[in-house]
């Protein structure tokens, strides 16, 4: 089953690169925000997890703040 995954990120954020290729290596499809480009995506990013900072990642609705491999594999199921 393919869960909807939106990573919102900026170009600096080394832990946004991190949660990007760990859902790259495991063949996870996602949409990336640079939410230091589009703000409209940011107040997005701020309304779903409350907070500032990156990154950010929504799988299916459920919002995890930061690069929590082991969160992150629990709701993909890996």
């Amino acid at each position: 089953m393919n869960k909807k995954v939106i990573l919102y990120s900026t170009k600096t954020c080394p832990f946004c690169r991190l949660v990007k290729d760990f859902l790259k290596q495991n063949n996870i499809e996602f949409i990336d925000y640079d939410v230091g480009e589009d703000r409209e995506k940011l107040d997005e990013m701020v309304k779903k997890s409350g907070q500032m900072g990156v990154p950010v990642i929504d799988i299916d609705g459920e919002i995890i703040v930061g690069f929590d491999k082991e969160k992150i594999k629990e709701v993909l199921g890996i």
